[in-house]
């Protein structure tokens, strides 16, 4: 199987590109395009020798072009990602963060035998697009690829309810009155994964958890209302599928994102994986469940309030969102202005026609109005 990994130099590329290694009878690398990080991407094309190398950032093209033999083809600039991901590979993984994913996203869905995806804020802007679309869609979270699996082999009509687990992340205990004293350095201390700064602080705020839960709902096509979120602090039991017989089927593992990377390359089979680190259910003892609180995380409230509204209304929430994380990222904002910043633009947007161009505007706009006002907007 051709493979073409957009995002390879961030954390799911790099986790393909370790299955790929260590699968390499049964993969190939067709293309690698990064947004910046030219020296791993370099490194990266020599080991895996692709057809095809991008780099985003147009100032680090001759640095790659000059480090590669002259018979892979090297492409920059912002349209990288949608050119990779218009060439014939037998499959995308679609790993670049948030709305800059959406384009590619799209364009690997028309060309791609398989998409691999791991863009949540692509099938939260565009989902509503791509609904007609025959390509194979295997979700690579970890609690999508969980519940993938548990529904693989029933029917959907048996479907009662789907289960979102969540971590919790870092500050599941600690109280409200101690939010204003948070800071970066804590916020990117996840408990239980390895993810990007991105996902980190998004799964901080529960902001991930929402994400997710619209993610469920373009992928399984099912109402929001049958969709329940608890946090489990273990994060043994990635997500659960309750049928209307009252069965409900769960998929655990440890926290590795290896195994649903893995699964969606591979699926419907499945192959040995030596890299990730078995089970063990009896050196965890117990496993712990809890209603997400929604007073401390209201983030998680408003994925469900945009899921009412429809249309543009998720492209706002994705935004606001990606602006705010943006802003606390470079510690402009507190860790408490994320969810002020996330309902500002979540009542904020234009009730326009859903296609591409009002997304981009939509999008555009929330952003760009956050990221020039935010001192006075924290401040509402």
């Amino acid at each position: 199987m051709k493979v073409t990994i957009l995002g390879s130099t961030g954390s799911i590329g790099t986790q393909t590109l370790d299955i790929i290694r260590n699968n390499r009878q049964d993969f190939d690398v067709y293309g690698l395009i990064a947004g910046s990080n030219h020296e791993l991407l370099i490194k990266q094309a020599k080991e895996f020798n692709p057809s095809l190398v991008g780099i985003a950032d147009e100032s680090k093209y001759k640095a790659v072009r000059d480090n590669l033999p002259l018979s892979v083809k090297v492409i920059s600039g912002i349209e990288a990602a949608r050119l990779a991901a218009s060439e014939k590979a037998d499959m995308v993984i679609c790993a670049i963060v948030g709305m800059a994913g959406l384009d590619s996203f799209l364009e690997a869905l028309k060309s791609s035998k398989r998409v691999g995806l791991a863009n949540k804020e692509a099938l939260v802007c565009g989902g509503e697009l791509i609904s007609e679309n025959k390509t194979e869609l295997l979700p690579i979270d970890s609690e999508h690829s969980a519940i993938f699996q548990c529904i693989n082999g029933n029917k959907k009509k048996e479907i009662d309810k789907i289960i979102i687990t969540a971590s919790g992340g870092p500050f599941r205990e600690k109280p409200a009155c101690e939010f204003k004293d948070i800071t970066l350095e804590m916020a990117l201390k996840h408990p239980n994964w390895s993810m990007g700064k991105k996902i980190t602080i998004d799964s901080a705020t529960l902001m991930n958890k929402g994400l997710e839960v619209i993610e469920a709902v373009r992928l399984f096509n099912i109402s929001p209302e049958n969709i329940k979120v608890l946090v489990h602090r273990e994060s043994i039991i990635h997500s659960m599928v309750e049928f209307i017989d009252g069965s409900v089927m769960a998929q655990l593992g440890n926290a590795d994102m290896r195994i649903p990377i893995q699964y969606a390359m591979t699926y419907p089979d499945r192959i040995k994986n030596t890299q990730v680190k078995r089970l063990d259910l009896s050196n965890i003892g117990s496993l712990h469940f809890e209603k997400p609180d929604l007073k401390r995380f209201p983030c998680l409230s408003f994925a469900f309030e945009g899921l009412k509204k429809g249309g543009l209304a998720l492209t706002a929430l994705n935004a606001a969102n990606e602006a705010a994380v943006s802003l606390f990222l470079q510690e402009q904002i507190k860790f408490t202005d994320i969810p002020k910043l996330v309902e500002y633009g979540l009542n904020s947007f234009e009730d326009e026609d859903l296609n591409l161009e009002n997304i981009h505007h939509t999008h555009n706009m929330i952003m760009d109005k956050i990221i020039a006002d935010y001192k006075s907007l924290v401040e509402l």
